[in-house]
């Protein structure tokens, strides 16, 4: 598992450096060469390029493929909406499929956003003799999203409660995110730039065992425009006995 994960970074720097070397070359040979192409193919190749490693190793590693997407109906009022299809292995043994929803409104311009949203989720649990159980939760959920920039940083915070039906069984859980995007130049993050993303997240239930989970994020993003973006990421999951790493690879929307 960590030569897989040093490999990953490993990947990551290599092509960062490559893309540094070819611009410097593309200006000092005269050829013209759109940047934004050359940048997006690096990253497609990159992806199938790790994606065909995976699938050729025999790993506890997972994969999550996530799309997220944001519509603004006004200055005040959003609409959230979010499918992500998470797999045991890179791509066929399914985990658990997520679709999301809501409507948010800003409390703030552009800020400080409260949304109330609903959320389907049907997981394919594996059982003792190796077969799978399918069990469908529905999800409403109420969460408070606040941001700050920070020297250039984007400092997030994400409040949200849920109320969850998991087959006829009530519960409730609370979650809290905390999450940085950091520049790679001394400037905002902007067209055709890279990033880091880190975040940190803790789910806690409200009553027997209080400590659900905690996510822990690492990854390399590329802002194409001002409506899309997208992450290649390395996550860690751990519940009270046992964890579970993944790669995540998620698209960012706002139309």
């Amino acid at each position: 598992m960590k030569k897989l994960v040093a490999e990953f970074f490993w990947h990551l720097l290599v092509g960062a450096w490559w893309l540094r070397k070819c611009r410097t070359r593309c200006r000092i040979s005269g050829i013209r060469i759109s940047m934004h192409h050359l940048k997006t193919t690096l990253i497609l190749l990159f992806i199938f390029l790790f994606a065909g490693n995976l699938s050729a190793q025999e790993s506890e590693l997972g994969n999550w493929f996530q799309y997220f997407g944001s519509k603004k109906l006004n200055q005040k009022w959003n609409w959230h909406n979010e499918v992500q299809y998470r797999n045991y292995n890179f791509i066929g043994d399914l985990e658990q499929l997520l679709l999301r929803t809501g409507v948010g409104y800003n409390l703030t311009e552009n800020n400080n956003n409260l949304l109330l949203g609903y959320g389907f989720i049907r997981a394919e649990n594996y059982q003792q003799d190796g077969s799978k159980a399918v069990v469908n939760e529905h999800r409403t959920f109420l969460q408070f999203i606040t941001k700050q920039l920070i020297n250039n940083t984007i400092l997030q915070h994400r409040y949200r409660f849920e109320q969850r039906w998991i087959e006829g069984d009530f519960k409730l859980r609370l979650r809290y995110f905390i999450g940085v995007n950091i520049p790679l130049k001394k400037s905002p993050i902007s067209s055709g730039d890279y990033y880091l993303s880190i975040y940190n997240e803790i789910f806690l239930n409200t009553e027997n065992s209080v400590f659900d989970r905690n996510r822990l994020y690492g990854a390399v993003g590329y802002k194409v425009n001002n409506k899309f973006r997208v992450e290649l990421g390395y996550m860690n999951q751990f519940f009270e006995a046992v964890g579970r790493d993944q790669i995540n690879i998620g698209t960012f929307f706002n139309f």
